[in-house]
């Protein structure tokens, strides 16, 4: 007996187009970055996204990224936007507010033509960036830099006015054990191309010995290169367990009234650590550390400073610090590419052997054309017989 409708099948669902992943939602950027996987859609409200965060959210390989407020909003030219995009994440823009209200976290979204689908209902819309849709937005924001010179340079006013004992006299600086007192100090930080211009420090590094300081994610750079990093200046919270354990000092930046978020575990590993209260963003908090305990040279990866850096608002706090920090450590402070640069410009072994070669075929040829060489000849031939004779006798 046949039943028909056990014979039937149902014909698989149509896969709809666009990117879809599961969606994780949060106002802070920070937060959000914690609890991130490859292939997530991260929702956030960021009103200018800075390179901080769009590097932050490449190396979690998001699929995409759903933003509440405009990733460019024509104030500057920040730089968040252009580093999604050409890392192949689709960025969705200006959605709107109610797009963190709307959309549960842990659910599953699609994201097609510039709609955020929740199933087949549309719940939020905005505008899918582009290269060129960036570009042109980076040209208009270039008029806005003057407005933004004039605040960063207030800030920097202000900044010193709160923080002028630490940048002035170093007092608030925590001290560590780690001898840094006439050394180099290496500073490696989550910044662009930070794991490649560690690898290409690796001869300075077996000749020099630096002092390594791992600033956030750059302290899990340091360990995956093969290296141990001895201070680690980061937040706890951002780092893994194996990282934290691997005998390191760590630094906890704290805010200015103390409070230092993440102490607490890493005080449940049992790891000693020291808070840094400061308003200053960790990198430059790694710089003073170094400068004050005496670093004889400072080199940096993965930290850059030029004036988009300075502008970039995501770091609009620390931007004053940034500054002022870089003024203090003056002749000090060399960015890492010099360094390299200087290593891979040195005489290789082998061109060392090739020069010794080509001095000895000179003195050859300058012996045979003076006549003289047939009295060294014998000379060398004596002397192997000397030797022949005596290894006779030992042996005999």
């Amino acid at each position: 007996m046949k039943l028909p409708g056990m014979l039937t099948r149902q014909a698989p669902p149509q896969q709809l187009p666009g990117v879809v992943g599961v969606a994780r939602v949060d106002r802070r950027a920070d937060v959000l970055l914690r609890r991130l996987n490859a292939g997530d859609i991260a929702v956030l409200n960021a009103i200018d996204l800075d390179r901080q965060t769009a590097e932050s959210l490449v190396a979690r390989q998001v699929a995409a990224v759903v933003n509440a407020a405009p990733s460019i909003s024509g104030r500057f030219p920040n730089l968040g936007p252009e580093i999604l995009v050409a890392a192949g994440v689709t960025l969705l823009d200006g959605v709107g507010a109610e797009v963190i209200r709307n959309v549960k976290d842990g659910s599953k979204l699609r994201l097609h033509e510039g709609g955020v689908y929740c199933g087949e209902k549309e719940v939020a819309r905005g505008v899918e960036q582009t290269a060129e849709s960036v570009a042109d937005q980076l040209i208009q924001a270039r008029s806005g830099m003057s407005a933004q010179l004039e605040a960063f340079s207030a800030n920097t006013i202000e900044f010193l006015r709160t923080e002028r004992t630490m940048i002035l006299d170093g007092v608030g600086v925590p001290r560590v054990t780690v001898a840094m007192d006439g050394r180099h100090v290496l500073i490696v930080a989550p910044g662009p191309d930070h794991t490649k211009d560690l690898a290409s420090l690796k001869p300075y590094i077996r000749d020099y010995r630096p002092v390594l300081v791992g600033v956030q994610e750059g302290a899990q750079a340091l360990c995956k290169a093969g290296h141990r990093p001895q201070v680690i200046v980061g937040d706890p919270r951002n780092l893994d367990e194996p990282t934290l354990k691997c005998g390191a000092q760590v630094v906890v930046p704290a805010d200015p009234d103390g409070h230092a978020p993440g102490l607490d575990r890493i005080r449940d590993m049992g790891v000693g650590a020291v808070a840094f209260p400061a308003s200053a963003n960790p990198d430059d908090l790694a710089l003073l550390l170094a400068h004050e305990h005496g670093a004889a040279l400072v080199i940096t990866v993965g930290v850059r400073a030029g004036l988009h850096e300075f502008l970039d608002r995501g770091r609009s706090g620390s931007n004053p610090s940034t500054f002022l920090t870089r003024l203090k450590l003056d002749g000090t402070l060399v960015d890492s590419h010099a360094v390299a640069a200087l290593y891979r410009n040195r005489i290789s072994a082998g061109a060392v052997a090739l020069l010794v070669f080509a001095a000895l075929v000179a003195v050859l040829s300058a012996l045979l054309v003076s006549g003289v060489a047939g009295n060294y000849l014998d000379l060398a031939a004596e002397a192997w017989h000397d030797v022949l004779a005596w290894g006779r006798g030992v042996f005999t």
